[in-house]
């Protein structure tokens, strides 16, 4: 049986190459996609066994109806979203597997109708990064409950309460959230979601965190890409 090729969207090779090996690690084949590479989205998608969309720069405002915060630091990349917000409404259409992470799962979001906190601030601490004494970025970790029963749950395992990794300075809350998205997860500390899932879809889920980032993350949200893989196994191509 041929491996399920599974398209993955970043930014940059260096944020890519945990992507990659991990997919690799779960039995599938990576087909790495960058905003500069031109993509169309139909024959692409046509290639396609599943779809995993990465972290990266923030998603332009006027994707979900707002204008710049001129205080909320928003960097985004337009090229990307130009390609990566069709690619996912496509593929969602087409009841594709799609694991979307960190912007991803913001992205998500976007396309299903909701919007974005700009930016977190001091409202909700304990996200993001963290700068130690030398100046440089450490990870920052919270604690999150997962909802048994969840898509999510089913994935990694269980649910209840787990510490995760943070990199994110926007984010998604019960009154910017999409309709027609459910939230698996959510911070202990502050309420922010961090996980949503689709309950129209075979298997579509997004979560905030990195999970990508193994050393960062109990080992068992690895799970979360074997469960994508075998998933696009049984999906044919669009």
């Amino acid at each position: 049986m041929s491996k399920p090729l599974i398209g993955i969207t970043e930014s940059k090779c260096q944020y890519m190459a945990p992507f990659i090996d991990i997919i690799e690690k779960s039995g599938g084949e990576p087909l790495p996609i960058y905003p500069e590479d031109k993509i169309d989205v139909k024959s692409t998608l046509s290639k396609l066994n599943g779809l995993l969309i990465g972290g990266g720069p923030d998603i332009h405002p006027s994707e979900y109806g707002e204008s710049v915060d001129p205080n909320a630091n928003v960097s985004p990349q337009v090229e990307r979203d130009s390609m990566e917000l069709p690619l996912l409404k496509m593929g969602m259409e087409a009841d594709m597997p799609i694991l979307c992470v960190c912007r991803g799962m913001q992205a998500l979001n976007v396309v299903l109708g909701g919007k974005l906190i700009q930016d977190l601030g001091d409202a909700y601490p304990g996200h993001g990064y963290s700068l130690n004494e030398g100046g440089d970025k450490t990870t920052s970790r919270h604690r999150i409950f997962i909802a048994p029963g969840t898509k999510l749950a089913s994935a990694v395992g269980s649910g209840g309460i787990v510490r995760v990794n943070s990199w994110h300075h926007q984010g998604v809350n019960s009154s910017k959230q999409s309709k027609k998205l459910l939230a698996s997860a959510y911070s202990l500390d502050d309420g922010l979601i961090e996980a949503l899932e689709s309950p129209n879809h075979s298997w579509v889920l997004g979560v905030q965190f990195h999970p990508e980032l193994r050393g960062e993350m109990p080992p068992h949200f690895d799970r979360l890409f074997v469960t994508l893989v075998a998933n696009s196994q049984q999906k044919e191509k669009v």
